[in-house]
């Protein structure tokens, strides 16, 4: 049944989360959690200081030895409780998600669900951590390798998905052996201390698990980086932030994974099913309210079938209902004033190059920041939006000729982390995935995340994967012994 604010709130933390105690910032200070459906006050969380996040820094140094040492059969089961108390709480966590998010209801449950796999699919990954044992060419000694946890890890997860990206970087630390601090955005604070109660509940020892929510992430982050216990850095979010962030890193030489922006190409090539191309690009645009990193940006349809391609996908678009992710309606409000008016400036900047509209193309008056879903044709090749991540629910339609200019036109990008593919030729699929400069390829199919697979890019989108069996290789170091006979 579906739950009210208060009832949703009720018994979600709003303090620290430090060494297994729930506390204040020391500076007192509070950080208020916004609706973004009505742009009212949902809640005020503690506002972290650097000296909370060096706390939270010697919590996780104190506990790390010893939960290192946890046999990973005990670190699985604390992971498949954790994952059986998500679930079973979804329609909190859901509706939690949904206010301070935006997206809706049914999203946000889908999101519990997905983020809950990677906690089950990590349990299972624990208890497979493997060396290897081998004679040296020569004779002389036995050659044995062994994976250990990398140590302390910072873990900054973005707004858009505040479940799921924890899991996906929570989930692996536990199983390795790795105690974390926890850096949550500050749009979505809520999420992440629900999940942490959880983990709380579920056995898993205080000070392996630190969640310290503020609003000036920049102080907060470099001290954690600061400090001697650091050894490993991860990150979700933009690629300038990452940039800055892995420059950060540097200077310490920590181990760092990073899955930032995309600009991903949806290719839909004149031999496919053009029904299920337009089925699948209202995912690969929509879900999450096209704020993915993995939404399609760039929409590059065959020029003989550009035109109903677009007009497809536009009456599709004009089904959708706009309204607050509790209503009922199937979009919801993007996460703030700036994120709408951002959409808004890209749209009428392509308006101004030529572009057409054929359905949408405004931001809605309020309260909450919703922008109309909108479809783009005829979008000069200059125009910004077909250069920048797009994080709204915009399709832009550009017409290619040939294979070869389809690749260009989807290749043309500093980021390569996902992409889209429609085509009965499985050939030239193929062929298309194996030149497309990208980390993921969705062929035939608008969603390409799934926790048993590894997620990340190539190029500026980042370095690194996340889920898969690849996903607890980030967080275990290689050690190599040579036994003499």
């Amino acid at each position: 049944m579906m739950l009210g604010q208060d009832d949703a709130l009720k018994g979600v933390p709003n303090r620290l989360f430090i060494a297994g105690r729930w506390c204040d910032a020391q500076n007192g200070s509070t950080l208020e959690v916004e609706d973004p459906g009505t742009g009212e006050p949902l809640a005020a969380v503690a506002d972290a200081g650097a000296p909370d996040a060096i706390l939270a820094m010697d919590a996780a140094s104190k506990i790390q030895a010893s939960w290192a040492a946890t046999p990973p059969r005990r670190r699985s089961e604390i992971l498949t409780e954790a994952w059986c108390r998500m679930l079973a709480a979804e329609e909190q966590l859901a509706t939690v998600m949904t206010l301070e998010m935006g997206k809706s209801l049914e999203e946000s449950r889908g999101e519990v669900k997905y983020a809950a796999e990677f906690l089950r699919w990590f349990a299972e990954e624990a208890v497979r951590i493997d060396g290897r044992y081998a004679l040296a060419p020569d004779g002389s000694a036995r050659l044995l390798t062994m994976r250990q946890p990398v140590g302390a890890c910072i873990l900054v997860t973005p707004w858009n998905f505040p479940l799921a990206m924890g899991t996906r970087k929570i989930g692996p630390a536990v199983a390795a052996g790795c105690t974390m601090v926890v850096k949550p955005a500050k749009q979505t604070p809520l999420s992440m201390l629900a999940l942490a109660r959880i983990f709380q509940e579920a056995g898993l020892p205080d000070g392996v698990l630190n969640v310290v929510t503020s609003k000036t992430a920049a102080n907060v982050v470099a001290a954690c980086m600061d400090h001697p216990a650091a050894r490993k850095l991860s990150f979700t979010g933009s690629t300038a932030v990452g940039r800055q962030l892995a420059q950060q890193a540097g200077q310490r030489l920590l181990r760092v994974s990073m899955e930032l922006g995309g600009d991903n190409p949806f290719l839909v090539f004149e031999d496919c099913d053009l029904d299920a191309a337009v089925e699948g690009a209202m995912l690969a645009k929509m879900r999450n309210i096209g704020e993915a990193c993995t939404a399609a940006n760039r929409f590059l349809a065959h020029r003989s079938v550009a035109a109903p391609f677009a007009e497809k996908l536009a009456a599709k678009m004009d089904l959708l209902t706009l309204g607050h992710g509790l209503s009922g309606a199937a979009v919801g409000p993007l996460i703030d004033a700036n994120a709408r008016d951002g959409v808004d400036r890209l749209v009428q900047g392509a308006r101004r190059g030529g572009a057409l509209v054929l359905t949408g193309g405004e931001a809605l008056p309020g309260p909450g920041y919703f922008y109309k879903p909108t479809v783009l044709t005829n979008v000069p090749d200059d125009a910004e939006i077909n250069r920048v991540e797009i994080f709204g629910p915009v399709a832009p339609v550009r017409a290619f000729d040939s294979e070869e200019d389809a690749l260009a036109l989807a290749n043309a990008s500093d980021v390569g982390l996902a992409a889209y593919v429609y085509s009965k030729d499985l050939s030239r699929s193929l062929r298309v995935v194996e030149r497309l400069q990208v980390g993921m390829v969705g062929v035939n199919r608008g969603i390409v995340s799934n926790p048993a697979a590894p997620f990340g890019g190539v190029k500026a989108s980042g370095m690194g994967r996340e889920g898969g069996r690849e996903g607890i290789d980030e967080y275990l170091s290689l050690k190599y012994a040579a036994i003499a006979l």
